[in-house]
């Protein structure tokens, strides 16, 4: 069902995996992938210094012997939506990103940079078992026999005139971009703005089919790319679509 449109974006309340199924075969040019990371086990995680539950929702709770089947449903429509020269960036942590680097030779992707988003805030690891857990991990990707558009100059630019490396540092979530609802898995604005700066050029269409919040909708209408999303959640769509008609008022963090 669509659920919201204006000249950039379109947002359509849907299953992820039911959407994806129905669009053409090579239709899209790039996608921006969020997928569950399924971390909801009942245990802890931290909050403002605070014990809070590590559970996010039912969205993203599945019995482990069921994720491996979720991320190769997931690649395998990638590769048959995705044009010849198009490609993914797909993002995740220690948890869940191996399992999706294992099964991309499988659906003939090949890896073209393995991003290392450092968060320079991090919450401290309050069980003080471990080192705190700082960096997630995106992963862009390619048909193996595309030829991915990557906007050099322009990164080169934004960089002081040096090549820009793969490790990209920002805090987390600013208020700014919380201010019409929270969503816990929420990436920052810079980081996707990045993202479609250096992948896609004048009438490419990005899809996203786990927009949650809406931050990839929203870097696409400041950039003037259209963006195609996707959400279960009517929630969360409600605040993806309080934050383009307020686009203009986002606040851009600091990324290096």
């Amino acid at each position: 069902m669509k659920y919201y449109e204006d000249k950039c974006s379109i947002l359509y309340q849907d299953d992820a995996f039911n959407f994806m199924k129905r669009i053409p075969n090579n239709a899209v040019d790039v996608i921006v992938a969020d997928p569950p990371y399924f971390l909801s086990n009942d245990g802890f995680s931290n909050s403002g210094g605070k014990f809070v539950s590590v559970n996010k929702g039912k969205w993203d709770k599945l019995p482990s012997k069921d994720i491996e089947k979720f991320y190769a449903e997931m690649l395998s429509q990638f590769q048959r939506i995705l044009n010849k020269n198009g490609t993914a960036w797909i993002f995740g942590s220690m948890h869940n990103i191996y399992v999706i680097g294992y099964l991309l030779n499988r659906y003939d992707f090949k890896i073209l940079n393995n991003i290392t988003w450092q968060k320079s805030n991090p919450a401290p690891n309050l069980s003080r078992r471990m080192f705190t857990h700082s960096t997630e991990t995106i992963l862009w990707i390619k048909k193996k026999e595309g030829k991915q558009f990557f906007n050099y100059d322009l990164m080169r630019k934004l960089n002081g005139n040096k090549q820009m490396k793969d490790v990209w540092t920002t805090a987390t979530i600013n208020k700014s971009e919380k201010r019409f609802g929270n969503h816990p898995t929420q990436k920052p604005l810079s980081i996707i703005m990045r993202i479609i700066k250096a992948s896609t050029t004048d009438g490419m269409i990005v899809l996203d089919p786990f927009i949650g919040a809406g931050t990839t909708a929203v870097a696409g209408k400041l950039c003037g790319v259209k963006v195609v999303g996707v959400d279960n959640s009517a929630g969360y769509l409600n605040i993806a679509v309080q934050r383009l008609k307020d686009y203009q008022n986002e606040r851009i963090g600091k990324i290096k």
